[in-house]
């Protein structure tokens, strides 16, 4: 019988491409949904069963999770999804006798972060401290930053200017991982038992100059590496953002995006034990992939 396992978040980015690859290796996929959710692309999957329950329903979700496996959270946003939601889900988990669970980290190793330095990811440890506290076995999935960010989420790549930026170091290795390799991993580690608290991964792991590279090889232009300060300079820019910011709360605001890059480019976030090889030898999607796919001529 193929274990079920519960997806929270499932109609998000990450959560669908989880959801595919858990369906590829022929797992019983169980979709949480909020009460009037409209978007649920999975009805005429046989595989996946589609349940609703909300967050502030203990009893609904704890009746979502009988039967279940593996819980995989793919939730995204701030403290009232990354820690309260996520509390809510694992309080469930634990009361129905599920297993284990996998948190919606997919980021940066959070484990090192100066206090105070990155709201992104202090939730996550802050959820992680709960995590650990209950009788639940628990594994992360830790990838860097999505490939995805270069093609201009991430403000690194400059075309106008044939530029690659960077703050301190231009040759600071930085981890991305694609959204794609991403939830192929965390569905095989949700098919491990065995699979460790950390599993770290990098798709790819490159420096500015490594960027500037690639972009010179795709365009047939050169581009060089642009000097844009210190990360301290950096730093102290997103706290002022941060701030005279009018909307604290919001998910995924600039400052945010600021503190991202400080914990790349002076390495507290890099990623300590990549291990591409624990569920065997595949072709990775890399940094000048995806660049060749949006700049390329």
């Amino acid at each position: 019988m193929p274990p079920t396992h519960l997806v929270a978040g499932a109609t998000g980015d990450i959560g669908r491409r989880i959801v595919r690859e858990l369906r590829a290796l022929n797992a019983n996929v169980r979709v949480l949904t909020r009460p009037g959710a409209s978007d649920v692309p999975f009805a005429d999957d046989d595989g996946i069963q589609v349940v609703t329950a909300d967050y502030t329903d203990p009893d609904a979700l704890r009746a979502a999770m009988d039967g279940v496996d593996v819980v995989v959270s793919a939730v995204s946003g701030a403290r009232p999804v990354i820690v309260d939601a996520q509390r809510a889900l694992l309080t469930a988990a634990v009361a129905a006798g599920v297993p284990r669970f996998i948190p919606s980290d997919y980021s940066g190793d959070y484990r090192r972060i100066t206090p105070g330095s990155n709201r992104n990811f202090e939730l996550r440890r802050e959820f992680q401290a709960n995590l650990d506290a209950v009788p639940i076995r628990a594994s992360s999935v830790l990838i860097g930053a999505f490939t995805d960010m270069l093609t201009g989420q991430a403000p690194l790549v400059v075309p106008k200017l044939k530029r690659v930026l960077f703050w301190s170091d231009p040759d600071q290795l930085m981890d991305f991982t694609s959204k794609d390799d991403t939830a192929r991993v965390t569905a095989r580690v949700a098919f491990d038992d065995d699979a460790p608290r950390f599993v770290e991964v990098a798709g790819d792991r490159v420096s500015a100059r490594d960027l500037a590279d690639a972009m010179t090889r795709i365009t047939g232009e050169t581009y060089r590496v642009q000097w844009a300060g210190t990360t301290g300079t950096l730093a102290g820019m997103a706290r002022v953002m941060r701030s005279r910011s009018s909307d604290r709360a919001s998910a995924f605001p600039a400052w945010q995006g600021m503190q991202y890059m400080v914990s790349m480019y002076n390495g507290e976030s890099e990623l300590q034990y990549v291990d591409n090889n624990r569920y065997g030898s595949t072709t990775w999607v890399s940094a000048e992939d995806v660049l060749a796919e949006h700049f390329g001529r």
